[in-house]
């Protein structure tokens, strides 16, 4: 998925960012369609609830990337509701919508985190939000490793383990 003439640093992120998105849709694509609002996927998400989710967190990292061409990062990130809490709103959102709107709405919030990731000058990546987090830990959190660890879990579902392995373990 090469751009032309990104920065190395750019062009590494987002290939890594594309390809860990494509093994996550890959693996959620095996899910039969019948069982797609099924709970239990994660914690009690069913893949409806957990597209919602990536979807939200992928504009999050796009949220703080815009943030960053205004010179607003050190704004961002702060907030009243605690991940945990965030989530939860994001799923009883996402379950009030059907598969095929949650799969937008994700493809959307992907689709404005890759532009923006591709328009960053690098030298933006060590900016620091409100929480004191970086731009590049931001983008590879919720990007990325984000991916990587729902990919861990739907595998985890299909092997009918409680919790996926550790990627440590998997070596």
């Amino acid at each position: 998925m090469a751009e032309a003439d990104l920065p190395p640093r750019i062009q590494e992120l987002l290939d890594g960012l594309h390809a860990a998105r494509d093994e996550f849709l890959a693996a959620l694509g095996d899910i039969d369609p019948a069982l797609r609002t099924a709970p239990g996927l994660v914690g009690d998400w069913s893949s409806r609830e957990l597209l919602g989710h990536m979807g939200y967190w992928a504009g999050h990292a796009a949220e703080s990337l815009y943030r960053a061409e205004q010179g607003e990062l050190a704004g961002f990130g702060r907030d009243e509701l605690s991940v945990d809490d965030r989530n939860a709103v994001v799923a009883r959102v996402a379950a009030e919508a059907d598969y095929a709107t949650n799969a937008q709405r994700e493809q959307g919030a992907f689709e404005q985190f890759a532009t923006r990731l591709a328009a960053l000058d690098p030298e933006g990546l060590g900016e620091r939000d409100a929480d004191g987090d970086t731009l590049e830990e931001i983008v590879a959190f919720d990007g990325a490793d984000h991916y990587r660890e729902h990919t861990l879990d739907i595998r985890a579902w299909f092997d009918g383990a409680a919790e996926p392995a550790d990627e440590a373990d998997a070596d």
